[in-house]
């Protein structure tokens, strides 16, 4: 792959940072031994050795347009299939204005479409985990399945352009059978199949130079660009971390880079890579995939945070010097410095260096602003790490205390620090501006000495001599007699071997806002200068800011833990199987750190096999919102199961919500279908109107009367009675999925409708779309950032009951109607020809006719459905619930629902408003 250099002389601009101890460094490790990465994600074992001799190609670059150039080979194409590489080239002021303009030029680029003019044209061949399947399942096939998987597996492109029906008539099948041909080969339909072709075909399809890869994937990226400090591209780069899609403001960045319009790929197959040096950007790095290629996962996020942090400190290095041989050093297990590179050595050793108060205070800022960003407590630690290392220190050892209390909690006792994290400078820098020279390069190791040489777990002795450190609070030399003394006790009887002499090493307590939890221990190389008593200062600004925000990590985990168990009983943990309906749904939050909100979805099945949709919306995504709607769920799953009219059913939600407060306001939508007359009945309460996908393709928004949200008192709502064909699909959403800032409500209604048309276009009009997938594709509508709402989902597929799975009769409350009512039931038995449940079902319709008639003033309705089920339900106009007793030996009755409760797959009784209805189920023979 040739990668293009710029000519621009600017490229090799480079901050000319001292050497000493105030400059930064690489990236650390952790207790993994893999690189550290702010998502907290592992490297994959296969991916280690790659990344150890990809950061070897970028060290061993002399200039920055080399290291650029380096950088972007590396990449291409085993991590991204195009790389972008921008160097600073200098800051200017705008006229009289104090905006800072970041001058950036192209220092290089590459993409697979910068190889040539055309990639080797590969043949298509079959998916080999779909042909080993189709192999090992081909003797359960019939002969026209066996056809249907040779086609697929032989012909993947030509078969992933054809329909269901156009795939039956070329193998000579029914439509039916290439459906069940594709849930045998793992798939939930054929239309997921012809999607697997479809990316199958696409992997083997020959790349065009500059087609379908966007602007900086074989088309053109500008050359030079100019970065307002105060832009949001400026902020995300001062950050230091890498982005990638699920960063709401990482589309406004790449406007501001690119320019307007950029034709980048979709989904998660961008990054955004700040080259971030001492807290100076000099650069940054695009990394983009193709359509057809999966998106980024987490641990290329860490890979590609490894390669920029070499890059940085690279580009940001001055020309390393041939320093003269040094006298080896004593033996220490802190690594050898480098001379070349900003790993804390930047004059020879024994030459006294000063550092400045300017220096140390703009690094404590930096430090502690970077340490701030943390939310959760292993960001928290990597940012003191590498904030310390190299800039602060050569090595450092974090402990915290096992367990962490929180809050007033009181701390468990006898006090147990264990070590969090430990990070150094890495081994691989030596003191010719590289990698050592050998044959065989070295493999990276698992863990680093440092870890290995110290105790991971150490327990306080009260009043010892680490205690009395600790107690003290202030960070001290490790040359003192107290710390000298502590030292051991925490990291081991080899902490000898560990701690430098002199002022090279300074233990700082980590105290929270009411007690210690932990330690630091700074340390420096005996090559190295040692540190100074301001160093102290800066040493306790680490430790206080850290400690601070560990404490406020650890609260907001448990918050987080609080806000996550409200929020998943706040929500349905499964969804119902009623008869006639399938169901699916999608809840998201609206960010991550809000984690509750105020939309609910409910499916509550109700009598006579119907069964009620409800989609709601509290206003606002808080804990309150939250508990709100935990109590308007619960009102409305208790006004469901009165079997109240939905418009009245929104009437008494609405005053029960002025109870609540006279700011507790929502929208709600509630829907019940009866699956057996294939009708559904609508009320609305100011929410977004349902969108219906009818079974022949088209989708429709429903015209609804939209009425006045809940809460607002004194509102007569209205509901629609509706058709709901078999095939039907009714999705009901909250405006979070349709609304955003960059578009209104009415606009994303109209996308809505039309994504799910074209979703239904890919099946045909044969077969609708599964529900999993068009809840998939219906949150798709959402684009990066555009999550400013929570999104709750509910999709409901109409299958109905057949008229002729039906029979219903009416019986006067007459001693004679259990009789009539066990012939009725033989008869519609023999009619579905399950005569084999014969003797059990009347039994049991005997049993509940005779109670229902027992009770009864006006006549008794009996129905039984047939579906994946036996369904039988007796319903009369008495309002008392049968209940399950234990009958006594003298008594004459009590026992007919023990006699259900034994022979029914389920049973159960419900209150109407007109009396109620007992029903019970059987399993079908």
């Amino acid at each position: 792959m040739r990668c293009a250099k710029s000519p621009s002389p600017s490229l090799r601009w480079a901050a000319r940072v001292p050497l000493n101890g105030w400059t930064g460094g690489p990236r650390s490790r952790n207790m993994s031994g893999t690189p550290g990465h702010p998502h907290g994600e592992t490297m994959r074992p296969d991916s280690k050795r790659q990344l150890a001799s990809a950061v070897r190609r970028i060290v061993r670059a002399e200039s920055p347009a080399d290291i650029a150039e380096e950088l972007c080979q590396v990449a291409v194409p085993d991590l991204s299939d195009a790389a972008v590489v921008y160097l600073r080239a200098g800051t200017e002021r705008t006229g009289g204005s104090s905006t800072a303009l970041l001058q950036l030029r192209l220092g290089a680029s590459g993409s697979l479409s910068s190889r040539g003019p055309r990639l080797p044209v590969r043949e298509p061949r079959p998916d080999p985990s779909l042909a080993a399947r189709a192999r090992v399942l081909a003797p359960s096939m019939t002969r026209s399945m066996q056809r249907v998987a040779e086609a697929v597996t032989n012909d993947p492109a030509g078969c992933s352009g054809l329909t269901v029906t156009a795939l039956a008539e070329r193998v000579g099948a029914s439509e039916a059978t290439v459906v069940r041909t594709a849930r045998l080969l793992g798939y939930s339909g054929y239309r997921d199949l012809r999607l697997a072709l479809a990316n199958a075909a696409d992997a083997s399809r020959p790349v065009e130079a500059g087609r379908g890869l966007g602007r900086a994937m074989g088309g053109t990226a500008p050359t030079a660009t100019s970065v307002p400090s105060t832009g949001v591209l400026a902020k995300l780069l001062h950050a230091g971390d890498v982005l990638s899609r699920e960063a709401g403001d990482l589309d406004t960045a790449l406007v501001e880079l690119l320019g307007p319009n950029p034709r980048l790929p979709k989904g998660n197959r961008v990054l955004l890579a700040p080259l971030l040096a001492s807290a100076e950007v000099v650069g940054a790095a695009l990394f983009l995939r193709r359509p057809s290629r999966a998106g980024f996962e987490p641990h290329d996020l860490q890979v590609v945070d490894e390669l920029a942090v070499h890059a940085a400190y690279g580009v940001a290095a001055p020309p390393a010097p041939k320093p003269p041989q040094p006298t080896p050093p004593p033996p220490s297990p802190l690594p050898q410095a480098s001379a070349g590179r900003p790993t804390g050595e930047g004059v020879p050793p024994g030459r006294p260096t000063s550092v400045g108060q300017g220096d140390r205070l703009r690094f404590v800022g930096a430090a502690t602003r970077r340490i701030a960003r943390g939310i959760d407590l292993d960001e928290i630690v990597m940012g003191l790490c590498r904030a310390s290392v190299p800039t602060f220190s050569d090595a450092i050892l974090v402990h915290l205390r096992d367990p962490l209390p929180v809050g007033d909690e009181r701390p468990a006792s006898p006090v147990v620090l264990r070590l969090q994290r430990t990070d150094r400078i890495p081994e691989e820098w030596n003191t010719g501006g590289g990698f050592r020279p050998g044959a065989q390069e070295p493999e990276p190791t698992e863990l680093s000495e440092l870890s290995a040489l110290t105790s991971e777990r150490c327990e306080v002795r009260p009043g010892g001599p680490l205690a009395e450190v600790l107690r003290g609070v202030r960070p001290v030399f490790a040359d003192r007699p107290a710390a000298r003394a502590a030292l051991p006790e925490l990291l081991g009887d080899d902490s000898e071997l560990i701690i430098p002499d002199g002022q090279r090493a300074i233990l700082a307590p980590l105290r929270g806002r009411r007690r210690v939890i932990g330690t630091a221990v700074f340390l420096r190389r005996p090559e190295r200068p040692a540190f100074e008593p301001d160093d102290l200062l800066a040493a306790a600004q680490l430790a206080t800011h850290s400690a601070l925000g560990i404490d406020k990590a650890v609260l907001y985990g448990r918050e987080a833990f609080i806000a996550d168990e409200l929020q998943r009983t706040m929500l349905p943990e499964t969804l119902p199987r009623p008869p006639g309906v399938l169901l699916a749904s999608r809840y998201l939050p609206a960010a991550e750190t809000a984690r509750v909100g105020g939309d609910w979805y409910d499916a509550i099945p109700l009598p006579g096999s119907r069964v009620a949709l409800v989609v709601g919306d509290v206003m606002g995504h808080s804990m309150s919102s939250a508990a709100i709607m935990g109590q308007l769920r619960t009102t409305a799953q208790t006004l469901a199961g009165l079997d109240l009219p939905p418009q009245e059913v929104l009437h008494l939600l609405d005053e029960q919500a002025q109870r609540l407060g006279t700011d507790r306001m929502a929208t709600c939508l509630y829907a019940v279908y009866d699956p057996v007359s294939h009708r559904i009945t609508i009320a609305n309460a100011g929410h977004p109107p349902p969108v219906l996908l009818h079974p022949s393709g088209p989708a429709e928004v429903l015209r609804l009367p939209p009425g006045a949200p809940i809460g607002v008192g004194n509102v007569d709502f209205e509901a629609v009675e509706l058709e709901a064909p078999p095939g039907a699909t009714l999705l009901l959403y909250t405006d979070g999925l349709v609304e955003s800032r960059l578009r209104d409500v009415w606009s994303g209604i109209e996308q809505l409708r039309e994504k799910l048309a074209a979703t239904a276009r890919l099946t045909g009009p044969d077969h609708a779309p599964p529900l999993e997938t068009l809840c998939d594709e219906a949150l798709e509508l959402l684009g990066p950032g555009d999550r400013d709402d929570d999104v709750a989902l509910l999709a409901a597929r109409f299958e109905g009951i057949a008229p002729g799975d039906v029979a219903s009769w009416f019986l006067e409350p007459e001693d004679a109607a259990p009789g009539r009512a066990r012939r009725l039931a033989r008869q519609a038995l023999a009619r579905w020809g399950l005569e084999q449940l014969t003797d059990s079902v009347e039994l049991l319709v005997s049993e509940v006719v005779t109670n229902a008639v027992r009770y009864a003033s006006r006549p008794v309705t009996l129905r039984l459905l047939r579906t994946d089920v036996l369904r039988c339900e007796v319903g009369d106009d008495a309002p008392q619930l049968p209940r399950l007793r234990q009958a006594r030996a003298t008594d004459e009755g009590g026992r007919g629902l023990y006699l259900v409760n034994r022979l029914a797959r389920r049973w159960g009784a419900t209150r109407l408003s007109t009396g109620k209805v007992v029903w019970f189920e059987t399993e079908l023979p």
